[in-house]
């Protein structure tokens, strides 16, 4: 297996991602603090059994390495995972993203894309995909922010919980994009509040697949 998909903790200055784990049902429970995170997914935590469903179908795709993300004060806010990993083709796609309410509009999310692209770009991915609904506007918003490109729409690609089709956006970045991209996340971190602190909650939200 390349180095650059080894599941190991990233650390930065406002979000470490860690390993998700069977151990970490009861902190998804309590990050998981408003339904309208869960508008987009298929997949919404509202009980233990919610969240341990959760964890269980994450680990055992073997194409996927889900993360736990948690605020510098040590508070749990979400996940997001790298999936599709492809080793063969030097790809990937990050998503499986939500956060608290606590933590959107902070340094959090962009710092956390930082670091799982500047991981992948550096141990020798070439290529890097996003997916989400193309209804999730603010979804779609957000994943452009980071210096992605639209690369077109897969009409029903996936199926809702509600029996009707979803059609996916489709974004990528390539590590030619990376090294302009990495700058202008950078100077945005720089710019953004650490958050995360419960009390600090901003508007209820989504990010999707962001």
């Amino acid at each position: 297996m390349s180095p650059w998909i080894e599941h190991e903790p990233l650390r930065g200055d406002h979000v470490t991602l860690e390993p998700l784990t069977a151990d970490h049902v009861d902190e998804l429970v309590a990050a998981a603090d408003d339904e309208a995170l869960f508008r987009w997914t298929s997949a919404p935590i509202r009980t233990r059994n919610d969240a341990a469903a959760y964890i269980d179908a994450a680990l055992t795709d073997p194409a996927r390495q889900p993360f736990l993300q948690r605020a510098a004060a040590g508070d749990p806010v979400g996940t997001t995972s790298y999936y599709l990993i492809d080793p063969a083709h030097r790809s990937l796609a990050i998503g499986y993203t939500w956060l608290s309410t606590s933590a959107q509009g902070t340094a959090i999310n962009p710092e956390a894309k930082l670091l799982l692209l500047d991981r992948a770009f550096a141990r020798g991915a070439v290529r890097v995909e996003w997916h989400t609904d193309d209804q999730n506007v603010q979804s779609r918003a957000a994943i452009a922010a980071l210096g992605a490109t639209f690369e077109g729409l897969l009409r029903k690609h996936r199926q809702r919980t509600d029996g009707s089709w979803r059609t996916t956006a489709l974004f990528s970045m390539t590590d030619d994009d990376w090294p302009s991209a990495r700058q202008a996340l950078r100077a945005r971190i720089g710019g953004r509040r650490s958050g995360g602190h419960r009390g600090g909650r901003g508007p209820s939200r989504s990010h999707g697949g962001a």
